[in-house]
């Protein structure tokens, strides 16, 4: 079995069908939803990282301290080149601790079914390669990337806000936008965030839309998932070493 940590920051954002989709490729899942569960002191026997998302900011650690226990660990799997996928503010987080920045997105939330466009990079990643030109995803967030970490490889973009998906090192990802989410799930985020759910196109968040929405990115998505478990497992080259990479410690 390959050996995955789930750092699941908020109780309200559950693996979900991403967490079926790592388990059927094979890999075995410990999740940690801090503070209630502590966060291992180091990746020792891990294969693979994965970090959800969360309502709380990547630097909120006045109100939460335990996030800069999750960007220290986000930080160590990068300089180990240890397979990691930030979703969301888990990407926040993973951007936050190794040079990147995160801002309040200054044209406002993105919120709902949405798509994301492949960048050059992509069509050589292990992971993005396979993907469409164009992917349904799901937004929810109010801060955004606004400067990549050094040396980080660009692979999805969107309109409002370029930097949707990166690449760090050879193995490290971050994605701004979800993946793992359910209709239901969605719409309780709506009901939870009632101004935020304003700002989506009519129509968009009803029951219809939103089942139809997660059939596409489960059929997109799920493959991914499955990459991302036979890039942890060793069976799936890393991506070649970028030509602007900086050291990371």
């Amino acid at each position: 079995m390959t050996r995955l940590l789930i750092i699941q920051p908020d109780v309200g954002d559950p693996l979900g069908p991403l967490g079926d989709w790592l388990t059927e490729a094979g890999a075995e899942l410990e999740v940690r939803n801090p503070p209630e569960h502590e966060l291992p002191a180091d990746l020792d026997g891990y294969a693979g990282v994965v970090c959800l998302g969360g309502g709380m900011g990547a630097l909120d650690d006045e109100r939460h301290p335990w996030l800069a226990d999750v960007r220290r660990l986000l930080g160590q799997a990068t300089g180990k080149q240890l397979p990691t996928l930030g979703i969301c503010l888990g990407a926040q987080l993973l951007a936050a601790a190794t040079g990147g920045q995160v801002v309040v997105g200054e044209n406002g939330p993105e919120v709902g079914p949405a798509l994301v466009s492949k960048k050059d990079a992509a069509w050589t990643d292990p992971l993005f390669a396979d993907l469409p030109l164009m992917q349904d995803v799901i937004q929810f967030h109010n801060d955004v990337i606004k400067r990549l970490p050094p040396g980080a490889e660009l692979l999805a973009s969107a309109p409002l806000y370029q930097n949707q998906a990166f690449r760090l090192r050879r193995c490290v990802y971050g994605v701004q936008f979800h993946i793992e989410t359910t209709p239901d799930l969605v719409r309780r985020w709506a009901e939870d965030e009632p101004e935020m759910a304003e700002l989506t196109r009519p129509g968009a968040l009803t029951p219809e839309r939103l089942i139809s929405v997660h059939a596409d990115i489960a059929e997109t998505w799920r493959p991914f998932a499955h990459r991302f478990v036979r890039l942890a497992a060793g069976e799936l080259d890393a991506a070649a070493e970028s030509q602007h990479t900086l050291p990371l410690a």
